[in-house]
């Protein structure tokens, strides 16, 4: 008889698959320029980097979320009962632009399973990858961590202040902000948009800006300042969360020719670290 603590094999999990169909439907894409302030890209143009996150999103019906508003577990994506899901990072490839009005698919597979013990608890990352593809060609791919951690009191520092970059932009996030990407987004995870459960459930000081978001912002400001340069890759890594209503900054540096090091964070420290390829 196995031992119940005994850590779980998680082997049965790896390399399992995933296909979603979707149109690039102009009428969401309006949505998403409104949620982040820009002009809506017309049919055919060029999706903006990050924003194929908004699509590809499977509903299920709410009888089948678990308490934290997300998808229950266990299909997919491996079981983890009784822990906080946390989109720790990851590192995207753009090999050619996904063009907005198109059908696209995107084929996910489960590259990695790990679990680790920290000061924390227990850690399970897992690691996906998204292939995003039109027309038989392959556009956009990436690898997403997500991580799986034991509830225990977030970590609200990382030290000092981001230094001054040679660029960077201000962000002030604010509930309708995270509830409008929620619903881009077709995410139900209750730390973005529901102050009671984020603060007595997962013990946040607030409603917790999303990661993506975060690192969409942080892409958009290299790009707004560097608008010469085409990015090739895209890693980024979560180093804290950010909450509302504290205001945040995007910014960076080029450390040498084709690489730039990002950051998001306040005076409470970064919260976000990134590297940009670029040509």
């Amino acid at each position: 008889m196995n031992d119940s603590k005994s850590p779980m094999d998680f082997s049965a999990w790896i390399g399992r698959t995933q296909e979603a169909e979707d149109v690039l439907s102009r009428n969401l894409i309006k949505r998403i320029a409104a949620t982040f302030g820009e002009e809506t890209p017309a049919d055919g143009d060029a999706l903006p980097p990050l924003w194929q996150w908004c699509f590809f999103q499977e509903p299920v019906f709410e009888t089948q979320l678990g308490d934290d508003g997300h998808p229950a577990r266990g299909g997919f994506l491996p079981p983890a009962d009784n822990r906080n899901r946390m989109w720790a990072g990851g590192r995207v490839e753009f090999i050619q632009p996904l063009k907005v009005g198109a059908e696209a698919h995107r084929l996910s597979t489960l590259l990695h399973i790990e679990e680790k013990h920290g000061r924390t608890g227990a850690l399970l990352f897992v690691t996906v990858r998204h292939d995003y593809s039109q027309n038989g060609q392959l556009c956009v791919r990436e690898e997403q961590d997500i991580v799986y951690r034991e509830p225990n009191p977030p970590k609200l520092n990382s030290g000092e202040a981001p230094e001054p970059g040679d660029w960077s932009e201000t962000i002030s996030p604010t509930p309708t902000l995270l509830f409008r990407y929620s619903a881009v987004t077709f995410n139900g995870h209750r730390i973005h948009y529901d102050y009671p459960y984020v603060t007595e459930a997962e013990g946040y000081p607030g409603l917790v800006v999303h990661g993506p978001m975060i690192a969409t912002f942080n892409l958009r400001a290299f790009i707004r300042a560097n608008p010469d340069k085409r990015v090739r890759h895209f890693a980024y890594r979560g180093v804290r969360p950010l909450n509302v209503p504290t205001p945040f900054q995007v910014g960076g540096r080029i450390v040498e020719p084709g690489k730039a090091q990002l950051w998001a964070g306040n005076d409470a420290g970064v919260a976000q670290s990134a590297e940009v390829v670029f040509d």
